[in-house]
């Protein structure tokens, strides 16, 4: 197989699977916050709406899932030159915070289940999800967006948005409602670009492949 088909590929499949993932957590985040309106940490789930945590429930698994596949394909387009310690922290963030989102998921799977739903149930799947897994994914940008500049993989514009990024979520955490949406908005941002600059290495590179 053309090596150069090889390295046109990784980039595609890290953008294919990063939009798959921005998609699919941005899609979550928007049902859990439907049903849980208000301070989501205190309020209770809405039980005419209790459809929407089951459906976020049952898409976090693929989110997960694609998060993983992007992670591989982002780490193998940037090949034998990557910073060994960025990319510790690159991969412990990430790992860490697949963990953490399927730890939320199964915490507010049980709450769903109860006939009356604890407030400490809704308050650890909620600190779970909005704390730890948002700071993780802060971690990530970061680490992302270092790699990208350092390499020379993402343009420096980008580079800072996903530092601006970074910087929010880690900083803000639960404290702004809807702020966990930075983080699908950034990996959608990155994917697409990704996309882009695949289509137009590809005729370039004398491939063909649309």
């Amino acid at each position: 197989m053309d090596p150069t088909t090889d390295r046109l590929k990784t980039p595609r499949a890290a953008g294919m699977a990063g939009v798959a993932f921005a998609l699919l957590l941005g899609a979550a985040i928007v049902l859990m916050r439907i049903s849980i309106p208000g301070d989501a940490a205190d309020a209770a789930i809405d039980q005419d709406r209790r459809w929407a945590v089951q459906l976020a429930l049952q898409i976090v698994p693929f989110a997960g899932i694609f998060f993983l596949w992007f992670m591989g394909a982002l780490r193998a387009h940037t090949g034998a030159a990557e910073d060994r310690f960025i990319a510790t922290v690159f991969l412990g963030s990430g790992f860490v915070f697949v963990a953490t989102l399927f730890a939320a998921a199964a915490a507010a799977g049980t709450v769903l289940n109860e006939e009356t739903p604890s407030d400490f149930g809704r308050h650890y799947a909620y600190t779970l999800l909005a704390t730890y897994a948002m700071r993780m994914a802060a971690v990530f940008v970061l680490a992302t967006s270092m790699i990208g500049r350092t390499l020379g993989v993402f343009p420096r514009p980008l580079a800072m948005l996903g530092t601006l990024v970074g910087l929010v979520l880690i900083v803000v955490g639960a404290g702004v409602p809807w702020s966990e949406m930075l983080f699908p908005a950034w990996a959608l941002v990155i994917s697409l670009y990704i996309l882009r600059v695949r289509r137009a290495a590809a005729p370039a590179d004398g491939s063909g492949t649309p």
